[in-house]
């Protein structure tokens, strides 16, 4: 089965397991080849919205996987139970609806094995929620397709509180230390960017030379991490 190298790297960031659930899942794409690819044994898609709960089951009866995959209709965690599943996927929605789905739905979250992010927005958000409440990163990844940059978290409940400076929210430290192929690149993308925003930043007031003043702080600190690379 063919996916996207987005969902591919998904789902590689998937350690071998009983079970898994898939929150959002669309069209079912990722418990598809996590079973066919005898990641883990059974599934669950969930969706807050019936047409593409409606897509996964056409696709999960397409490869004959209906006796592996179950389908709920529901928010985020909400129709799973503690410990029915050893890990969940949350991929393909914003920063701040991730964390939020993880902090509705507490004790499902403290009874996974692990789980494995991917924000399409806002991922220094939800990297930041994750730091302040002491949960425990345990590998990070960072792919480009379709001409942008997706990062990737996969993290562990915990209360490990760890202080770390805030460029660390929109860069991750785990990618930096272990330099991975792209985070030069991905470093320069920030940076470039900050730069384009100084540009049309043209008040002179008060706020606009504290908004400058933190974006050139933020530009220096980038240019750091490109060295210790």
């Amino acid at each position: 089965m063919e996916i996207s190298l987005r969902l591919k790297e998904i789902a590689n960031m998937v350690d071998k397991c009983e079970s898994v659930v898939d929150v959002g899942t669309d069209h079912g794409y990722i418990p598809i080849y996590l079973i066919k690819n005898n990641i883990c044994k059974s599934a669950i898609a969930g969706d807050i919205n019936k047409g593409p709960l409606d897509r996964a089951k056409n696709n999960i009866n397409a490869h004959n996987l209906q006796n592996k995959i179950q389908c709920r209709l529901g928010p985020g965690l909400t129709k799973v139970y503690p410990t029915e599943v050893n890990a969940a996927i949350i991929a393909g929605m914003g920063g701040h609806l991730i964390k939020d789905i993880l902090e509705e739905s507490k004790e499902v979250f403290k009874s996974l094995d692990f789980l494995v992010l991917q924000p399409v927005q806002n991922p220094e958000a939800l990297r930041e929620h994750i730091y302040i409440m002491g949960y425990n990163i345990l590998k990070e990844s960072l792919i480009f397709e379709d001409n942008r940059f997706y990062e990737i978290i996969k993290i562990k409940y915990d209360k490990n509180h760890k202080s770390v400076d805030p460029i660390y929210y929109e860069v991750a430290e785990y990618l930096v230390n272990t330099k991975h192929p792209l985070i030069k690149n991905f470093l320069y993308n920030n940076i470039d960017k900050y730069k384009k925003i100084l540009q049309y930043i043209r008040e002179d007031t008060e706020s606009a030379a504290l908004r400058k003043a933190v974006i050139k702080e933020k530009i220096i600190k980038l240019e750091e991490l490109v060295k210790c690379i």
